[in-house]
């Protein structure tokens, strides 16, 4: 469904992705590990055309969309999830969630992806009218995940979802993410440091210093002792 094939990407004259190369096929949740500042969000953004400059090929669908704006990739049905949510404070639970139905292709679909949201996230549609910026990191994220789902994208490229969030609100936002690749969504999912992995991923890689270290399926992550150490915590 998506493949990254030695890409290479900056920030100005900063080389932060080294010949990376990656894959997620239709229907799976592949999970994306490795330090704090080692180039996993990068390789999200450079997925989702929010870097100046990649190179390398980047195929979706069998489609090549290296260079393309960010824009023609959500009409495409590729999203990105920020780590830092991005939401619009000064604007309602209902505003934000309307915001994320603006493409073209998502605007037909936008009550029956409301109401898939709302059965999704039960603590959003309690708060309907309530604003961004009084949430709780916990709903913030909910927001910022039910957000995405509004475009009616089917792959999602979701940054760090627990990052920041107590272990209930981990774990509850762990299982939404679950329930949306049952019903059908394809996902790229940075982390740090999940121990849950297991549960979550059909295949593992490993990024440290711009560079993929480890490939595998979630069973061999968790077996790798040095990965067991580092990255799970285990």
């Amino acid at each position: 469904m998506l493949t990254i094939a030695d890409v290479n990407a900056y920030y100005d004259q900063f080389h932060v992705l080294h010949d990376v190369s990656c894959e997620v096929h239709e229907g799976e949740v592949v999970v994306m590990l490795g330090p704090n500042g080692h180039g996993k969000s990068t390789l999200l953004k450079a997925v989702c055309g929010l870097l100046d400059r990649v190179d390398g090929t980047i195929t979706y669908k069998g489609q090549d969309i290296t260079g393309w704006s960010t824009e023609q990739l959500v009409n495409q049905g590729v999203i990105y999830i920020a780590e830092n949510r991005e939401l619009f404070g000064d604007m309602t639970v209902m505003e934000n969630l309307k915001l994320g139905a603006y493409a073209k292709n998502a605007r037909k679909k936008e009550k029956r992806n409301l109401a898939r949201v709302f059965e999704l996230f039960p603590r959003l549609a309690a708060r309907k009218k309530q604003l961004a910026a009084t949430m709780s990191g916990g709903e913030a994220r909910m927001l910022a995940i039910a957000r995405g789902l509004m475009s009616n994208a089917d792959f999602l490229c979701i940054d760090e979802p627990s990052l920041g969030l107590q272990p209930n609100l981990r774990t509850e936002v762990f299982n939404i993410i679950k329930e949306i690749h049952r019903q059908g969504k394809s996902m790229l999912l940075v982390e740090q440091n999940i121990p849950q992995i297991a549960d979550l991923a059909d295949r593992v890689y490993v990024l440290e210093e711009g560079c993929i270290t480890f490939q595998g399926s979630a069973e061999e992550a968790a077996a790798d002792d040095r990965l067991k150490e580092i990255f799970l915590g285990m």
